[in-house]
C-alpha cells in the first residue's frame, strides 16, 4: 500500500524516475564514445569548447520527425556559435541511416544502440534536447518536439547558452 501511495505522490508532483547514470542539469557530461551514422565516430568531449545542442531521437518517433527540419535550419543558421548533434536510439542502424538520409541532415548524428548515451542523457521520453555549455555542463533539458528555429526557441537558446542569435 505504501508503494502505491508513493507512486501516486510522485506522479502527482511530476517527479520522474531517472535513467541509470543520468547526468542532470548543472552536471558535466561524462566522456563517451559515439558511433557515427553516416560520418566518423567521435568522442563526446570532441565537442567541447563551443555550446552544444544534443537532440536524442528515434526513426519511429513522430515528434522527432516533426522537429528535425527545424533543427537542421537551426544548425545552418547558428552553426558559427553552437554545434548541433543528434543521437539515435534506434536498435537497427539501417533505420537510423534512412532517417538521416530522408531528412538530409547535415549536422553529425550518432547511434546509441547499446543505450549508454540514452541513459546518461536521461532520455526516458523522446525527443529530448539538451543544451550544454562550452565546458560540457548541461544547462537545460527539453522533452518533446519544438520548432527550434522559431523566435521563441531562439530566445530560449540565447538565454540558456548565452548566444547572440
Amino acid at each position: 500500500m505504501k508503494a502505491v501511495v508513493l507512486a501516486l505522490l510522485l506522479a502527482a508532483t511530476g517527479a520522474a524516475a531517472k535513467t541509470p547514470g543520468e547526468v542532470e542539469v548543472g552536471q558535466v557530461l561524462r566522456q563517451a564514445p559515439m558511433q557515427g551514422i553516416l560520418g566518423p565516430s567521435r568522442l563526446l568531449s570532441d565537442f567541447r569548447g563551443k555550446p552544444l545542442i544534443i537532440n536524442v531521437w528515434a526513426s519511429w518517433c513522430g515528434p522527432c520527425q516533426a522537429e528535425m527540419p527545424s533543427l537542421q535550419r537551426l544548425a545552418k543558421r547558428a552553426g558559427q556559435q553552437v554545434q548541433v548533434i543528434g543521437i539515435s536510439t534506434d536498435d537497427y542502424r539501417d533505420r537510423a541511416e534512412s532517417f538521416v538520409r530522408t531528412f538530409d541532415i547535415a549536422f553529425p548524428n550518432f547511434i546509441d544502440s547499446k543505450l549508454r548515451l540514452e541513459h546518461m542523457l536521461g532520455a526516458e521520453r523522446l525527443p529530448l534536447t539538451l543544451l550544454v555549455d562550452a565546458e560540457g555542463k548541461v544547462v537545460a533539458k527539453h522533452f518533446g518536439a519544438r520548432e527550434w528555429d522559431s523566435p521563441d526557441a531562439m530566445a530560449y537558446l540565447a538565454k540558456h547558452l548565452r548566444l547572440k542569435l
